[in-house]
């Protein structure tokens, strides 16, 4: 079904065109291209193709309301095969284009390198997955959370419901050790213990040594950073060992509705996830959202905090570009920290020193219906803090180089 609905997002767009757009006078005008990059095969495949499909829908409805400036944005989507090399030589691609924006990576591995090519080429990167924070850029605009919206609230929130003795486990490249690092000093910080930490390369199938791990120890709560369809293999192995969610329950950090998608729901129901958004809140925006990308892709289809994300980041972009008056990359960029939006998962107001979103908070139970009910809310946005104040600011960056020197100047323990 996945490689169906990405085949047929393809085929919507013809030449490279959005289509269903009536255009006035004047649409014979240059359109502004926009490159989108995410992982249509490998691993990751599984998380950004419905990324692909929310950034489409996003400068779709731009199109329909007349485009930007006269002008209707044209898309130009490329794949990144889940190797951040790849993802890397695209964004070059995309850059020599002198496409205005891209929206795209999913995996800090694939952001780490198309940074500098953003910043060399002038050009705007619109990221939208929560990450491990300690970064940031002029030339990136962070729309997911930043770790003081979703690695802090998760960690308080486990320790006062779960328990006190976690157990991390996540794929190994910089955002699960990052992230990692980040949970250990605020769960050891509020007096918890950490009693087990494992890493899996990308796409790995051998989970059963970590599971075995699992069992042994007997945490109150697993922290899951695994990216990728080695989830569907994790959880599996999980139920396969007697761990389910009554003994030990998991609070997973990038599983949401759409990778649920591809697991036994009934096993997951009852473990947790922490985001910014969930397809289940009650709002005009929401429901207008679901029902539109819903209608675009099916009714099957479901949406989810990081395609909310990428959505948002083609609104933000969009309003930048208006208030500019011009698509040329310096004007917007001085734009786009001013802009808000009233989005699905609430208001979002751009930060103009970090570039990153204040954001809400939620935290999930997994229902049997693939769907979260939400059982904590922070009520309001958070003002984004990427650089959590565990350690200073020279110990994470000190901590990001040493990873990197350890992987031969990588970003992740294989090239991916």
């Amino acid at each position: 079904m996945h490689r169906r609905d990405a085949m047929a997002a393809f085929a919507g767009l013809g030449l490279g065109l959005l289509t269903g757009c009536p255009w006035p006078a004047g649409a014979g005008k240059r359109p502004i291209q926009v490159g989108v990059l995410h992982s249509l095969s490998g691993t990751m495949a599984i998380s950004e193709r419905s990324l692909v499909d929310a950034t489409l829908l996003g400068l779709q409805e731009i199109n329909e309301a007349g485009g930007l400036l006269g002008r209707r944005v044209e898309p130009v989507v490329v794949d990144g095969r889940s190797r951040a090399s790849t993802f890397a030589t695209q964004a070059e691609s995309l850059v020599a284009q002198r496409v205005r924006a891209i929206f795209g990576c999913w995996t800090s591995s694939s952001r780490k390198l198309v940074k500098p090519v953003v910043e060399r080429g002038d050009c705007l990167l619109f990221y939208p997955v929560a990450y491990e924070g300690l970064e940031g850029s002029p030339s990136i605009v962070y729309t997911g959370a930043a770790p003081n919206q979703q690695l802090a609230p998760a960690v308080a929130w486990s320790m006062e419901h779960l328990g006190r003795r976690c157990f991390l486990v996540g794929s190994d490249y910089v955002y699960p050790r990052a992230a990692n690092a980040i949970i250990r000093d605020y769960w050891t910080g509020l007096g918890g213990q950490i009693v087990g930490q494992h890493y899996l390369p990308l796409g790995s199938a051998r989970v059963h040594e970590v599971v075995a791990e699992i069992d042994a120890v007997a945490p109150d709560v697993i922290f899951n950073s695994i990216t990728g369809d080695t989830n569907v293999i994790f959880f599996s192995a999980l139920r396969a060992a007697g761990i389910t969610p009554d003994r030990i329950p998991t609070m997973s950090l990038g599983l949401a509705e759409e990778e649920l998608r591809a697991l036994d729901v009934r096993d997951l129901a009852g473990d947790y996830a922490t985001h910014s958004y969930f397809q289940t809140i009650d709002s005009p925006e929401n429901r207008r959202f679901v029902a539109a990308f819903q209608g675009r892709y099916g009714a099957h289809r479901v949406t989810s905090d990081a395609i909310e994300a990428a959505y948002i980041g083609t609104k933000l972009w969009a309003q930048a570009v208006t208030q500019a008056g011009t698509t040329e990359v310096r004007a917007v960029r001085q734009a786009i920290g001013r802009q808000s939006y009233a989005a699905p998962e609430g208001m979002v107001y751009v930060d103009p020193d970090t570039q990153h979103l204040w954001k809400s908070v939620r935290i999930g139970r997994v229902r049997a219906d693939g769907q979260f009910d939400v059982v904590w809310s922070s009520g309001k946005p958070v003002r984004p803090v990427p650089y959590p104040l565990t350690r200073s600011r020279a110990a994470w960056v000190s901590f990001l180089d040493d990873l990197y020197q350890s992987w031969e100047q990588q970003w992740s323990t294989q090239e991916t």
